[in-house]
């Protein structure tokens, strides 16, 4: 799909297999239900497209039902056949798909508390000219994080399970003070899908 003019993409990584989750693989935290009655990865791609007109959601080819889940829902969905490589390879993947951005707000699947209000006001900071945005809740840094196309090459030459942390360190930051302890929530264990 060719971009024309060139637009702000959100990218929704969900190749993990959240192994701390559940060691044995059965269940998919993903696709586990939330207290609103919404799975974990839906709830995510709901906050971000809320906010961002195309997004892209990046799925292991091997999540079939989740893959499924997201199709029922209209959303554009990308499978990284290197998902098991690491959080670069899918990242790489969302990139490549979407290389005529102006930019991209980058945000993982397993944080469903990500309030809509915090993803407008990092895309706020980058149509208003910051290169590199990232939220902070009480002094922490959190994600979503937001790049402009300039950092293009930078992102695209990741590798590993890192992914785009190790930019922030090289590279001048934005930082967007928040109320959102949502931008520090990950889902790692079952306890953390009702826990406050």
């Amino acid at each position: 799909m060719t971009l024309s003019p060139a637009s702000w993409t959100g990218i929704l990584l969900a190749a993990g297999r959240g192994r701390r989750f559940d060691p044995q693989g059965v269940e998919d935290k993903l696709q586990q239900t939330l207290l609103d009655g919404y799975t974990v990865a839906l709830t995510a791609a709901r906050h971000l497209s809320s906010v961002i007109k195309r997004i892209v959601v990046v799925v292991r080819p091997d999540n079939h039902a989740l893959i499924e889940a997201l199709q029922r829902e209209n959303y554009e969905v990308l499978v990284c056949p290197d998902a098991d490589q690491g959080m670069a390879a899918s990242l790489t993947t969302g990139l490549r798909h979407t290389a005529l951005s102006k930019g991209w707000i980058i945000a993982l699947a397993d944080m469903p508390f990500v309030q809509s209000t915090s993803i407008a006001a990092l895309l706020h900071e980058l149509e208003n000219g910051a290169d590199i945005v990232v939220p902070v809740f009480q002094g922490q840094r959190g994600n979503p994080i937001g790049f402009s196309d300039k950092y293009l090459p930078e992102l695209m030459a990741l590798t590993g399970d890192r992914g785009a942390r190790g930019l922030l360190q090289r590279f001048p930051v934005r930082e967007i003070p928040l109320d959102d302890p949502g931008i520090l929530r990950d889902i790692d264990l079952p306890a953390d899908l009702s826990s406050r």
